[in-house]
């Protein structure tokens, strides 16, 4: 089950960082692309040389057992030396000094034979091939001399060509398959970590399982983006059926305690908690009940702006006493009233935390049904925490993939310090496609419908 688990934890990873995979591997490509293309071809011809003496084979030669392994070796660095490989140097049509010469050979004595196979690498084909067969002459000629003991007798040992001089029909450098699998290899390898390393490096809340246990309160629920705008969505869409799992379940919160003022808040701003705010006041007043959405944002307050309702009296000079609740009330929709922000006053933090707050609170407890406070972000100013301690309960939005753990941790603690009543967190903006994306009602919707069969007939389709 662990092992389950965590393999699809590494694919949940892989897919939450495959464009940083691909343009890892496009690029790994790209450079092994130009390698093939701009390096310039090596050359490679081949000989194999037999050693043998003039009267049988290998066998026959004193110590051939020493001669297949220490002598092969003595001829091996006999190619590159002076004897051998001087007399080729800037010859016609080699044009090489003595040590590319001998960079260009190489020697591989096969074990436990007398065979030897000597290789020519060199940029210029035809050169390759030139030099070898002057090589192989030269040092043939140079292992007789040296094995002749008596100048007036046959040499002890016969060098003969079984194979070669040839030369390879392809360069072997660069070699493009290699080096495109490599490529992809260290693509990987590089995309890997890097993905690992943003994985480690990402202190955001990405999931609800990780809310859950930063704010040790239930995740209502999940909501995603909707395309139709944060404010007011279609009633058959994702994120208003998100929004109807969290209606429900601060109702069965009701239903066991006293929950009828509603604190919304959140982090940091950006996380949607005046949308949320406003869903949820649109679908307490859908169910039947006398709701108030009270824009407590008195330093930026935005409601009446999206609500289409006037904003130049509202919260704010009910609380300096310029205005009644009645004067201000403005209704939206049937069961939905607005209580806007007002005019921004000089001391917003004061004025929530006044009396005059608490008997406004205690008011609309009267008279509405359900009372939805969206309040600044806690972390910035300490307007939020000052209402959420006089609200029944708190929401905590917490935006998907952007707030960071130690965000809501200290958001959480805000709310601890004021004994506000944390009913649960609300992860907003959740992706709708992706490794962390979430069954959605689109899903619903798509699923199997009852075709007709004949007559009257009906049949069920089964996925």
């Amino acid at each position: 089950m662990g092992v389950s688990v965590g393999l699809r934890e590494y694919l949940r990873v892989a897919r939450r960082n495959r464009w940083l995979l691909a343009a890892s591997l496009v690029l790994s490509l790209g450079v092994a692309l130009l390698v093939n293309l701009y390096t310039t071809p090596v050359y490679a011809a081949r000989v194999t040389f037999f050693f043998s003496t003039p009267g049988g084979g290998a066998g026959d030669m004193p110590g051939a057992s020493m001669f297949s392994g220490s002598r092969l070796s003595t001829y091996a660095e006999l190619l590159t030396s002076d004897e051998v490989a001087e007399p080729l140097a800037w010859t016609p049509g080699v044009d090489l000094d003595l040590e590319e010469i001998r960079e260009s050979i190489t020697a591989e004595v096969v074990p436990d034979t007398v065979i030897m196979k000597v290789a020519v690498e060199d940029r210029d084909r035809n050169r390759t091939l030139l030099l070898l067969t002057r090589l192989s002459s030269r040092f043939a000629a140079a292992v007789q001399e040296l094995e002749r003991p008596d100048p007036a007798e046959p040499s002890s040992v016969r060098v003969t060509i079984v194979s070669g001089p040839a030369l390879d029909e392809d360069p072997v450098s660069p070699n493009p398959l290699n080096n495109f699998a490599l490529a992809m290899v260290a693509g990987l390898v590089v995309g890997a970590v890097g993905a690992v390393g943003r994985e480690v490096a990402d202190n955001t809340v990405r999931n609800a399982e990780a809310l859950q246990v930063l704010t040790s309160a239930p995740v209502l629920a999940r909501v995603p983006m909707d395309p139709a705008g944060p404010f007011v969505s279609p009633s058959a869409s994702p994120r208003t059926e998100a929004l109807r799992e969290i209606r429900t379940r601060v109702q069965c919160a009701a239903a066991t305690g006293s929950v009828k003022t509603l604190a919304v808040t959140s982090a940091v701003p950006g996380e949607g908690r005046s949308a949320t705010a406003c869903g949820l006041a649109l679908l307490f007043a859908e169910a039947g009940q006398r709701v108030l959405l009270v824009d407590v944002e008195l330093r930026h307050p935005r409601l009446a702006a999206f609500l289409g309702r006037e904003d130049a009296a509202g919260l704010s000079t009910v609380l300096d006493g310029t205005a009644a609740l009645e004067q201000v009330l403005q209704p939206w929709g049937a069961g939905l009233w607005l209580l806007a922000g007002g005019r921004t006053p000089p001391n917003p933090s004061e004025l929530l935390s006044s009396p005059r707050m608490t008997e406004l609170v205690d008011e609309v407890r009267r008279r509405f049904d359900v009372v939805i406070f969206d309040c600044p972000p806690l972390l910035p100013v300490t307007d939020a925490a000052v209402v959420a301690a006089r609200a029944d309960g708190t929401l905590l939005v917490v935006r998907a993939r952007r707030t960071t753990s130690a965000q809501v941790t200290d958001a959480v603690r805000a709310l601890h310090a004021v004994n506000a009543t944390l009913l649960g967190c609300v992860l907003n903006m959740v992706a709708g496609k992706g490794p962390d994306a979430i069954p959605t009602y689109d899903t619903y919707l798509s699923g199997p419908k009852p075709q007709p069969r004949g007559r009257g007939g009906w049949t069920m389709q089964v996925a």
